[in-house]
């Protein structure tokens, strides 16, 4: 790997770019993160596909530059790129307490029926 991050930026245009030393397992996860690949005569052009809105490509190139990070890639995520994180009152399901996973009683059992 080198030392130089792979940035993910906005260009002036408005399309998300992928500049920097890409190498295959770095180009799989970013087609994985929904990047396209076109060869160019300098090499290979990677970005997200246009006309999808700023929250769906914010949201791909986040998880592309979480990938990246946690591969051990060094990356450069322009800020305007980030996601904005879920606020906490759109939780989707209420935090469980410690009372509700204590040990509770068996029930009491009642005597089966025999059959004929």
């Amino acid at each position: 790997m080198s030392d130089e991050p792979i940035r993910i930026t906005r260009g002036q245009g408005g399309e998300v770019d992928v500049e920097g030393p890409v190498d295959g397992f770095a180009a799989s996860v970013l087609k994985r993160a929904g990047f396209d690949t076109y060869p160019t005569l300098r090499g290979v052009w990677i970005r997200l596909p246009f006309d999808l809105g700023r929250t769906w490509e914010n949201e791909h190139a986040t998880w592309a530059a979480e990938m990246l990070a946690a591969a051990r890639y060094s990356v450069d995520l322009d800020p305007d790129l980030h996601a904005v994180p879920p606020t906490a009152s759109a939780s989707s399901a209420p935090r469980r307490t410690k009372t509700a996973m204590t040990a509770q009683s068996a029930p009491a059992s009642t005597p089966r029926r025999q059959r004929r």
